[in-house]
C-alpha cells in the first residue's frame, strides 16, 4: 500500500487500505457483501487529507483546477 498524500494521515489511510482490501478480496469478490463495511474509515481518511489540503492553501488551486476544466469533465462523464 502506498503512503498518504499527507503523512499526518499515514495511519488512518493504512487502517482503511487494510479494511478495504480485506473486505474486496474475502466479500465482494464472493458476492458476499454488497455494502462498503470501511465506508467510515474511508470518510476519517477524507476528512484527514481535506483538512491538511486546506492547511497548506492546496484545497483552492484544486478548486481552480476543477473549475477550469469543468466542461472537459462534463464531456467526459457523458455515459457512451
Amino acid at each position: 500500500m502506498s503512503a498518504s498524500l499527507a503523512p499526518e494521515c499515514n495511519e488512518v489511510k493504512e487502517r482503511y487500505d487494510s479494511c478495504f482490501l480485506k473486505w474486496y478480496s474475502e466479500k465482494y469478490l464472493r458476492g458476499k457483501g454488497t455494502t462498503d463495511e470501511c465506508a467510515d474509515l474511508f470518510k476519517d481518511y477524507k476528512q484527514c487529507l481535506t483538512s491538511v489540503l486546506k492547511k497548506r492553501g492546496i484545497d483552492k488551486m484544486l478548486e481552480e483546477a476543477r473549475e477550469d476544466h469543468k466542461e472537459n469533465d462534463a464531456l467526459n462523464m457523458r455515459r457512451k
